[in-house]
């Protein structure tokens, strides 16, 4: 059992818990996700790394609850318990993991949509923790689901909010901050990372590409069973299939078939879908294939 030991609010419905689970918060690195099962008869549910603390051993999510279980844990207080929170689980960012002296010499800018913000955060702290600061854009619809501000404000290089509305920071989505920052602002860039809404990420690269900036996305949107063996999270990634849960969750967004896996969303969401993309896939249907 997995103690509660913080829930937040943080905006309209997006939630926090900070869990005490000192073996995952040892281990884990930006960019990787967790598994949550509230209880023996509830769903898995994979949820992107907010933060993590590795001298008190918690281990920080954010979500916003879209069915029965994650809404189940929207009501869990400071003091509950969870029963399974597994991980880490997926590939650390590249940020972390490639030669360092490359890594600093980059200029950086990461693009954050909505609740996406949360698995942008940790690599952000990562990098200002080692000396490197990036540039940061923080989208929403409204100012009211913004989220994290204070928290990226104290690891951001430069922090740029914008809002679909025009309510808070720039007014405009996020592509035409990335237009602005490069095209009237002078800014260069080496590689953004893109974290958010599938919809979102897709915008994003196709702006990114235009502006030739190298692109990394997290397919965590599409995630249902976190183990490659569903295949919700069959991807195109180029001309191989890719499964975001034991591949990713980050990959090339230039490459990726945003069209494709957005459909494959839509239609895994009924019985009926599933056995049709099983019937359609075959063999590669699953992270099990061997094939991935």
């Amino acid at each position: 059992m997995f103690k509660i030991l913080k829930a937040e609010q943080l905006a309209a419905n997006i939630y926090l818990k900070v869990v005490h689970a000192p073996r995952v918060a040892k281990h884990c690195e930006p960019g990787q996700f967790i598994i949550v099962r509230l209880d023996e008869n509830s769903e898995r549910i994979p949820l992107t790394i907010c933060d993590y603390d590795r001298e008190a051993g918690t281990v920080t999510i954010v979500f916003q609850p879209v069915g029965a279980s994650t809404q189940k844990m929207v009501d869990l207080k400071e003091g509950d318990y969870i029963a399974d929170f597994v991980g880490p689980l997926g590939q650390p960012s590249e940020l972390v993991t490639d030669d360092f002296e490359e890594v600093k010499n980059k200029k950086i800018l990461f693009v954050a949509g909505g609740v996406g913000t949360a698995p942008v955060y940790p690599q952000v702290k990562w990098l200002h923790e080692h000396g490197v600061d990036a540039d940061v854009i923080v989208g929403a619809k409204t100012k009211d689901l913004i989220i994290l501000e204070k928290e990226m404000e104290k690891v951001a290089g430069n922090l740029y909010i914008c809002t679909d509305d025009g309510s808070y920071g720039f007014n405009g989505m996020v592509t035409a901050c990335i237009e602005k920052l490069v095209n009237e602002d002078g800014k260069q860039y080496d590689v953004a990372i893109a974290i958010g809404p599938m919809i979102m990420m897709k915008f994003a690269c196709l702006t990114t590409k235009k502006l030739n900036i190298p692109t990394i996305v997290s397919l965590n949107p599409i995630m249902v069973d976190g183990t490659g063996m569903c295949g919700a999270c069959r991807v195109i990634v180029g001309d191989e299939v890719k499964f975001a849960c034991v591949d990713g969750p980050e990959f090339d967004g230039h490459k990726v078939d945003f069209d494709q896996a957005m459909k494959r969303q839509a239609m895994y969401k009924t019985a009926e879908g599933r056995a049709l993309l099983k019937l359609q896939e075959g063999d590669t249907h699953s992270g099990g294939c061997g094939n991935c």
